[in-house]
């Protein structure tokens, strides 16, 4: 026979049954049910107990592998130690050690691992300590990933290469190097204000209580300082004088300007090399040091140690570079229809160097030597203009381009704002006298940011 009753009425009906049946079997399985009250409090709880939410864990990735399975052991390559003597005690045969030299000579060969250098093994979690990763950094960015199993798999990769902005203010005690090393910050930046600054100071000729300011790339890796990068801007203060150094490109053309946007760069760099002293200097007149008679000596000698580098002043062509004679090894640059340089008894050239060769200013074209007529390794630097030897000393050298009117508002823009940053960053204030082994005192200025 069919039912006449719809479904949402049979529903209706079976709810309150089934209802029932299930508070009846509550009360005969938890008698203290029967309270209703109890009843209502434990909904209740039920109700407010906070559901705790599980949060999936981050996999810990290194060198691009996900570790949580492996066991981390880091260390740096001692001494005349090889790879055998690494591996072997982390049960990897000789045989597969042979196998995995022999397959990474392509990619890098581990004949050359070098002692200092640091080194990470992964290892299987058990007892054995079985080596399944060896990750060797054979420099702080670069690092080999060698996968030791039956199929060798070996991979190169990079750390990642951070690049922070920061600011250093400074006052001159001894030397600028002497002021950074004070707070351990980057002595490197001595060459780069050296080179920012190389028309205008003489930055190995500073004056007590000369005063600077910086803002600077810092290149880390995992947070540790590498090295640096630019330098954004510079004010370097003498008594009432200000020299303002701004970093800028204008289409293409890098280059440091001054707050007038007149460019900081000449056409030829004052002396060919970072690190010297001047020896002799330009004579029409001078006791050869070999010869032991007098002569002209129309260069510039530079002393520097044997390998120095040594810079093309200016760009140009290369016109000369042999043997020749008293001079040693020689190479000479035509850097346009005025003027020409020359740099004699170098140890060797640079790489690429012939005749013919266009080279920028700052390339290297050789290194410091004791070839031909010398009795000790300098560099002796020739200068010509109009074909006539004179003084590079004493030459007004002529400046790069200044700020075109296209990029001016743009500049001026850009430097207010980088001569403000400036402006915020405080001379240290603070003094620390310091005792020597000899008791006698040193003030040494650092700036509290630092401590």
């Amino acid at each position: 026979m069919k039912s006449n009753i719809s479904p949402t009425k049979l529903v209706a009906l079976i709810v309150p049954v089934v209802a029932v049946m299930a508070i009846y079997q509550l009360f005969n399985i938890h008698p203290e049910y029967s309270d209703t009250k109890a009843i209502a409090q434990e909904i209740d709880s039920l109700q407010n107990d906070p559901v705790e939410e599980v949060v999936p864990q981050e996999p810990q990735i290194l060198f691009g592998l996900n570790v949580d399975t492996l066991q981390i052991v880091e260390a740096t390559v001692e001494p005349n130690q090889f790879l055998s003597q690494i591996l072997t005690q982390y049960n990897i045969s000789l045989g597969l050690i042979d196998r995995l030299a022999k397959a990474s000579r392509e990619v890098f060969d581990v004949r050359k691992i070098r002692a200092d250098r640091n080194y990470t093994i992964l290892c299987s979690n058990d007892s054995l300590n079985t080596a399944r990763y060896f990750i060797y950094e054979p420099s702080r960015t670069d690092y080999v990933i060698y996968e030791l199993s039956d199929s060798i798999r070996i991979s190169t990769g990079q750390h990642a290469v951070d690049t922070v902005t920061k600011t250093f203010a400074g006052v001159i005690d001894y030397s600028i190097y002497q002021t950074l090393s004070d707070v351990d910050a980057p002595t490197e930046l001595v060459n780069e204000l050296s080179d920012v600054y190389a028309w205008q100071i003489d930055l190995f000729k500073v004056q007590k209580g000369d005063k600077f300011k910086m803002i600077y790339e810092e290149i880390q890796i995992k947070g540790e300082r590498v090295g640096v990068g630019r330098i954004k801007a510079a004010q370097f203060e003498r008594g009432e004088e200000e020299f303002y150094a701004f970093y800028y490109n204008q289409g293409g053309a890098e280059d440091y300007f001054d707050e007038k946007g007149s460019s900081l760069k000449k056409a030829f760099l004052k002396a060919p090399l970072k690190y010297s002293r001047i020896s002799s200097r330009f004579s029409t007149s001078r006791l050869h040091p070999v010869l032991k008679v007098s002569r002209p000596h129309h260069g510039t000698d530079y002393a520097a140690p044997r390998g120095t580098p040594v810079r093309a002043v200016g760009d140009g062509v290369i016109t000369k570079a042999n043997y020749s004679g008293g001079a040693g090894n020689f190479v000479k640059i035509k850097h346009n229809s005025t003027y020409t340089t020359g740099y004699m008894h170098l140890s060797k050239y640079g790489e690429g160097i012939r005749v013919g060769k266009r080279v920028k200013q700052g390339d290297i074209i050789g290194y410091v030597g004791n070839t031909g007529l010398s009795t000790g390794p300098h560099l002796c630097y020739r200068f010509w203009k109009n074909g006539q030897p004179v003084n590079p000393l004493k030459v007004e050298m002529p400046s790069s381009e200044p700020i075109t009117d296209e990029h001016r508002a743009t500049y001026e823009a850009h430097m207010k704002v980088l001569m403000e940053q400036l402006y915020e960053v405080p001379y240290p204030e603070r003094q620390f006298i310091l005792a020597s082994a000899k008791t006698s005192l040193k003030v040494v200025n650092v700036d509290e940011r630092l401590l």
